[in-house]
């Protein structure tokens, strides 16, 4: 499924990149450009629930989830329930989401964004700054240490975070200095069956292939969460943001469902 979906984003970057041309597109996104970024790391350090809430409409593995959503109805009630940040599809192909959800988002709320997509070009990188997001997404498991280390650090220089996402203890051979979070994906991207189990397994090899201090990473368990106690205990792991997308958006009202999730947390805390 990862080759489908990472072939067919070659294609469409391709595309892009000859409809709208990098200066064109600086152009057009100048006033985000001139935006400060908000910080994804330091919200998850300072939130005692670190919720990164997502917006998608669909799924590989699952289809359908919420075909109707709309950024303007579940994004304002994912900010005023909690969320410490959101994260955005902007994948159409496989996920139902497009470039305007990340733009109608930014316009909405004042949390952090992340643009969730399949980044294999540094133009994508432009397309995010370019829509409001603060944080991109890389995956370990289509890039190259070199991919991942210059898409990062350029990254940085547009003012944006870097959220790196492994599966694997080999993947952590991705990680450089420019990575603010590390997410352990709980999915496996080739078949997209998902164990929470794998960001237990990862932990320690984590906090030792990055070091401790200061300038040691932020840690994201990704995927396949649903129960708040899964969540006491990744924290107590040392995971501080958790990112959560079908248990919220399966259901009828997502951020409903949010707050219900962090009041649990809270009570039961």
């Amino acid at each position: 499924i990862l080759d489908k979906i990472v072939a067919n984003k070659r294609l469409e970057v391709m595309r892009q990149k000859e409809a709208v041309p990098l200066d064109s597109l600086l152009h057009l996104g100048e006033r985000n450009l001139n935006r400060p970024p908000h910080s994804m790391r330091c919200a998850l350090e300072a939130s005692p629930v670190g919720i990164i809430a997502e917006f998608k409409r669909r799924s590989p593995s699952k289809g359908w989830l919420f075909p109707e959503a709309q950024v303007s109805d579940v994004v304002s009630t994912y900010e005023r329930e909690g969320a410490s940040a959101c994260s955005i599809l902007t994948d159409t192909e496989f996920f139902g989401g497009t470039f305007d959800d990340l733009c109608n988002a930014r316009d909405l709320v004042k949390l952090p964004l992340l643009r969730k997509d399949f980044i294999i070009d540094e133009y994508q990188l432009y397309q995010a700054r370019v829509m409001g997001a603060d944080v991109v997404l890389l995956i370990a498991a289509i890039l190259t240490e070199k991919e991942c280390k210059h898409f990062a650090t350029l990254a940085h220089q547009l003012g944006m975070e870097v959220l790196l996402e492994v599966h694997g203890e080999e993947e952590l051979s991705r990680f450089n200095d420019n990575i603010d979070m590390l997410g352990v994906n709980n999915r496996h991207l080739g078949t997209f069956h998902t164990d929470v189990e794998n960001s237990f397994r990862m932990i320690e090899r984590m906090k030792l292939e990055t070091g401790q201090g200061d300038e040691a990473p932020v840690f994201v368990s990704e995927s396949g969460i649903s129960d708040t106690a899964v969540i006491r205990q990744l924290r107590k792991a040392g995971f501080r943001g958790f990112l959560i997308g079908e248990t919220f958006m399966k259901t009828a009202d997502p951020g409903k469902t949010l707050a219900s999730f962090i009041h649990e947390l809270k009570v039961d805390a």
